[in-house]
């Protein structure tokens, strides 16, 4: 009997949706031959909330809510992993595949880019690889390290060169060193024409989230009890902290001790303390910060809070402005046995070649939420010069965008359709090969 031809492997959909699905949210949107921070990706929580009133909000849905006054939250990835696909799929129907759904796709004429955190076991990649092609049945499919696709940006204009000229060819720069510090964790990926090394990559176990809960535990015994105000004590993270380069100056002016003087000076908090206004979710009264007033603090003390003339509620902020996101530089502060960002780098890089050295140094790239932290960068680079060879020179760059610059660099990947070739999985394939050969391709073996 002659044997049968094997069928022809179907051509690379037209469209392309890369998803960076991150533990705090998700940043979608679909490749185009030019793509645009603004106008192609968007950001979508990672979550499914229940407000007070018991009313369940899953991903995009909670750009409607008004009132996040003691809301519960749910969260499929834990630790950096995705574990829980019952809550990531509601997720991924509402944003993907529902008739509203500002990036609403036909999955089977969509090919996939998929970002996980690095050194994801095996079983949660299985589980991954099987909900995206039999659960979604996504028409082909690439799933990769999320700071790999960093590499794939215009990384020397991060740095003021703009000479290079943007290429319509997704080309990767040849040495990088991604430092991507997000909710759940902090990653140190160091980057070879545009593959991970694996063996170096380092992960300190400090992001946002433990970020936000140690904030709530000071506000809690200083200020009001918010053990249960996650989101609004996000928010107040956000808006107020900044990284120190000189944590034991900045302990001396927010001292109490220190007061008396400064008041004399008409410098009360030497600059560094504030008030941050609480929200009035009743009246859709967003959160403001605003400069510290000691007459005011003093008259609220003296009326208490529900006085007659007590029209808001505030909280003063001193050295809980630096303190908490000290921790991703001295996690030993609190007692966490884990070595700083600068030490967990050095860690990565003697896992290198010495020759590479000094072009990965030179090409530090920091990545993720906790990068918009004022003075982040700053403190970075200078805890790397204490520690590097004098002969190694050091830059470090922010991106133009941290939350969404892995997804640029896989949108660049995707408008690339010959290099997407060369990655992508097809349906067909997984079908006729099997989910462990898939792990054997994307693990190189």
């Amino acid at each position: 009997m002659p044997r049968q031809a094997v069928p022809k492997a179907p051509p690379l959909p037209t469209n392309t949706l890369i998803v960076d699905n991150g533990a705090y949210s998700i940043k979608a949107g679909f490749a185009s031959t030019s793509p645009q921070l603004d106008r192609d990706c968007q950001v979508i929580p990672n979550c499914i909330a229940r407000s007070r009133d018991k009313r369940l909000w899953a991903g995009a849905q909670l750009e409607r809510c008004q009132d996040y006054g003691e809301m519960m939250f749910r969260r499929p990835v834990e630790k950096g992993y995705l574990v829980g696909w019952e809550a990531e799929k509601e997720i991924w129907d509402v944003s993907f595949f529902d008739k509203n759904a500002k990036l609403k796709c036909d999955p089977q004429d969509t090919s996939l880019i998929l970002t996980e955190a690095p050194n994801t076991p095996s079983s949660l990649q299985t589980n991954c690889d099987q909900m995206v092609f039999e659960e979604f049945e996504f028409a082909s499919y690439y799933r990769c390290i999320g700071p790999s696709l960093n590499a794939y940006n215009n990384v020397p204009a991060m740095f003021g060169d703009h000479s290079k000229q943007v290429s319509d060819v997704a080309a990767p720069v040849e040495t990088l060193l991604v430092v991507d510090s997000g909710y759940s964790h902090t990653t140190i990926t160091p980057i070879l024409q545009g593959q991970p090394l694996q063996s170096a990559i380092r992960r300190l176990d400090i992001g946002g989230k433990v970020l936000t809960n140690y904030l709530k535990e000071l506000v809690s015994i200083r200020h009001y009890n918010m053990m249960d105000e996650t989101h609004l004590m996000n928010e107040v993270k956000e808006a107020v902290s900044f990284v120190s380069s000189d944590f034991r100056g900045d302990l001396e002016k927010t001292w109490k001790g220190n007061r008396t003087a400064q008041l004399a000076q008409g410098n009360v908090g030497g600059g560094v303390v504030v008030d941050y206004v609480l929200p009035d979710y009743n009246t859709h009264k967003k959160g403001i910060v605003r400069q510290y007033d000691p007459s005011l603090a003093a008259k609220v003390r003296k009326l208490g809070s529900t006085g007659e003339d007590a029209v808001e509620d505030f909280m003063t902020l001193g050295n809980e402005r630096f303190a908490v996101p000290e921790l991703l530089f001295s996690p030993g502060d609190v007692g966490m046995k884990e070595a700083g960002l600068a030490e967990t780098m050095m860690q990565s890089l003697y896992a290198i070649p010495g020759a590479l050295w000094p072009s990965m140094l030179a090409n530090v790239i920091a990545v993720g939420g906790n990068v918009l932290i004022p003075g982040f960068v700053e403190r970075l680079e200078a805890d790397i010069r204490q520690l590097t060879p004098a002969e190694c020179p050091v830059r470090v760059a922010r991106a133009p965008d941290p939350v969404k610059s892995t997804w640029m660099g896989g949108a660049k990947l995707g408008s690339d359709r010959e290099a997407l070739k060369g990655l992508v999985v097809t349906r067909q394939e997984y079908q006729e090969n099997g989910a462990s050969w898939l792990l054997r391709r994307w693990s190189g073996g």
